[in-house]
């Protein structure tokens, strides 16, 4: 069966399962991924694996499995990737909300930018956060910091949620050391500094437009700020609107958000090139100094050591044993348990889609037209990203595709752009298969008809946008 039929059927699936049957997400993504993986063809799935540098041996134990041992080796594969880090988020942005912590950076916000400002902090702190940090940490970082704005002012939830959104989402694809861009970089040789100056460029154009059509939605859709079973509202509004005196330090309450954002980065830099060679001369970190920082920099360490903190600041307020710990990592834990089922359910149906062979059938359609680079690698990029879900594999696919090509005397102007252009076509059109989607949907408390109508559009202008700007760019300044 033709890869495209096969992702169309698991669309329908999915879609009609949560939108027509009211099936829970985790079990209509199960579902989508199950009809994919039997329709796969097992020639399909040994030509995958040797794709991805199985030996033909492995390839062929691969595709002799069942559909169901399939779904289960990806779901479990997600899980392995993103289950602790969503734990440790989410252990952290409990623990910000419980000890007063969020609600201490939202005034302290609130005092220098200003009540009407508020939105922007957020666009500018996703921004910054979504260089070092994935996406979906950053956006479980901060929700609880929106929610809390929203309890202080009575209103604009909607424009806090797109805002954090709006900020982040586009350095995780267009500035490094997030692996796509970090990758995209590499396989064109565009060097690191000038890939993060041009991306920090076009991702803060595409945010501003972000930040003015989530203003625009926010006039127009008023999506409330709603109970879930761990946390009331009732609770929410007292734990938001205690007094100031009680309320842990400003330095304390963004520790355990810029520590694993410094970390990471001090990781990157002692691992690209000559990295390690500044610590030393520059900074005079010796041999030990610069192999604890590769240990503290792993993003699992980085966020288990926020996690620390961030228990023992709610400790501290609590002025209790315990009590406090129990109860405030249990919620987290059980919350953090069912967005982990939901996000690795995304995982897996991404990943029998790869099975199938949507990646090579796209490349194919791309090739049989005659399109410019910049317009090619953009739509083979927002393809890809909406068949399987993954910004990362997304970029990753198209650079294989256009990579041959982007040589400067080929495109006339510097590789950069093409690099760019890659990055903003992984932001087209996110659905029910990207697992930001449902981290966004379960800890914002939107529903998936209004991520579907606030997200993923605000996400593709942003996308659409970049593309133009990039070319312009482009244009007026080749590089070469």
């Amino acid at each position: 069966m033709d890869p495209l039929w096969i992702l169309a059927t698991g669309m329908i699936v999915v879609l009609g399962g949560i939108l027509a049957l009211r099936l829970h997400a985790f079990l209509a993504l199960v579902v989508g991924a199950l009809v994919v993986a039997a329709l796969t063809p097992a020639e399909a799935i040994v030509k995958h694996g040797v794709s991805r540098k199985l030996s033909p041996e492995a390839a062929q134990k691969a595709a002799d499995q069942s559909a169901i041992e399939r779904v289960t080796r990806e779901f479990g594969g997600t899980a392995g990737r993103i289950g602790v880090l969503i734990a440790f988020a989410s252990i952290v942005g409990k623990c910000l909300l419980d000890s007063g912590g969020a609600d201490r950076i939202v005034r302290s916000t609130l005092r220098v930018l200003g009540e009407q400002r508020g939105p922007l902090a957020f666009l500018f702190s996703g921004f910054l956060l979504g260089i070092p940090v994935f996406f979906d940490t950053v956006f479980l970082l901060m929700i609880p910091l929106g929610k809390a704005m929203r309890m202080r002012t009575g209103r604009d939830y909607t424009l806090y949620v797109l805002c954090i959104i709006a900020g982040a989402t586009m350095t995780h694809s267009l500035v490094p050391p997030t692996p796509g861009p970090l990758f995209v970089a590499k396989e064109l040789n565009v060097d690191l500094g000038l890939m993060i100056l041009g991306g920090c460029v076009v991702g803060a154009i595409t945010a501003g437009m972000g930040y003015l059509y989530a203003r625009w939605l926010n006039r127009r859709l008023n999506i409330p700020l709603r109970e879930n079973s761990k946390l009331s509202l009732a609770e929410l509004e007292t734990l938001t609107k205690r007094d100031e005196k009680n309320l842990p330090p400003f330095w304390l309450a963004m520790l355990p958000i810029l520590l694993p954002v410094l970390l990471i980065t001090a990781a990157t830099v002692v691992n690209s090139p000559g990295g390690a060679k500044f610590f030393t001369t520059a900074l005079g970190c010796g041999p030990g100094a610069i192999q604890l920082l590769r240990v503290l920099g792993d993003s699992t360490v980085a966020l288990g050591l926020s996690a620390l903190i961030a228990l023992g600041t709610l400790l501290w307020q609590g002025r209790k044993s315990g009590e406090v710990l129990d109860k405030g990592v249990g919620s987290a834990l059980e919350e953090a348990g069912l967005i982990i089922l939901i996000t690795s359910a995304g995982g897996a149906f991404g990943g029998v889609l790869q099975q199938c062979g949507i990646g090579p059938r796209v490349q194919e359609l791309s090739t049989a037209y005659s399109i410019a680079i910049l317009p090619l690698a953009w739509s083979v990029t927002a393809l890809v990203r909406v068949a399987q879900g993954s910004a990362t594999v997304a970029m990753i696919t198209a650079v294989g595709v256009v990579g041959g090509m982007a040589t400067p005397d080929l495109l006339g102007f510097h590789p950069l752009w093409v690099a760019l252009a890659i990055g903003c076509g992984s932001k087209m059109l996110p659905w029910m298969n990207d697992s930001g989607f449902w981290v966004i949907c379960k800890m914002s408390g939107f529903t998936e008809k209004e991520c579907l109508v606030t997200f993923t559009p605000m996400v593709s202008l942003m996308g659409l946008v970049g593309l133009a700007v990039v070319m312009l760019l482009a244009k007026i300044f080749p590089l070469v």
